[in-house]
């Protein structure tokens, strides 16, 4: 992607924070679009395109976790959250509904946020481009996954999944090394989380690993993060 296409849409309501990552961001080449609170950044959201969302947490009225949960719900834009609070409970929540990276405010410089920023576009950017190419056919080592065809060899032989670890497999490698909480999944999958328990992810997720590692214990596949859910590995 040319970085002269890529549009960010940039959330705090501290002014000094939003001069701070702005000028780095259009050093870059990006287009910068910000917001100074939730209900602005959604309707912008809604307007326009962009590649990618820089959301602080704290925002006055509609705060940055509900704008995420609205977002994630729409779009699969790459979220990254930011907060002045290093707790581990905002990293997990952020995590949860389903952003894609997390910075704390005091604990970052700007060579950190520029590599992080670029590292969230160019996983974004191999997922358009899969799709843009129509690769049907996915590789990774001895895993092969045709998306037309819904079929799954491993070494060679054809492994017969169900409707639904199919789903789970195709939503986790689509983005290879993010983070999908149960919630996100049931959501995506199921297309509801609220009368489903989290469980069932993890009951289908052992399937999987049953039928495509050589040791479930020990995934090469498709990995835990703990506290928070899944992600498939990252080629």
């Amino acid at each position: 992607m040319n970085d002269k296409g890529v549009r960010i849409l940039l959330v705090d309501d501290e002014e000094a924070i939003l001069k701070l990552l702005r000028f780095p961001l259009e050093k870059e080449g990006y287009t910068v679009v910000t917001a100074r609170d939730g209900e602005e950044a959604m309707d912008t959201f809604e307007r326009e395109r962009f590649d990618l969302v820089i959301l602080d947490i704290m925002l006055p009225g509609l705060d940055g976790l509900e704008v995420c949960r609205r977002i994630r719900a729409q779009s699969i834009v790459p979220i990254i959250m930011l907060t002045a609070r290093s707790e581990e409970i905002d990293r997990v929540l952020g995590l949860e509904i389903g952003a894609d990276d997390y910075i704390t405010k005091d604990r970052f410089s700007l060579r950190e946020f520029r590599s992080r920023v670029r590292a969230q576009l160019r996983r974004s950017e191999m997922a358009r481009s899969a799709v843009a190419a129509k690769r049907d056919v996915l590789k990774v080592d001895e895993l092969e996954i045709d998306l037309l065809k819904r079929s799954v060899l491993v070494r060679g032989d054809k492994v017969d999944l169900t409707y639904i670890e199919f789903e789970i497999l195709k939503t986790l490698v689509s983005h290879p090394g993010r983070v999908y909480s149960r919630q996100l999944l049931l959501q995506l999958v199921w297309g509801d989380s609220d009368y489903r328990d989290a469980r069932t992810v993890d009951v289908h997720i052992r399937h999987l690993r049953e039928k495509l590692e050589k040791d479930p214990k020990d995934p090469e596949f498709i990995f835990t993060v703990r506290n928070i859910g899944y992600k498939f590995r990252e080629f």
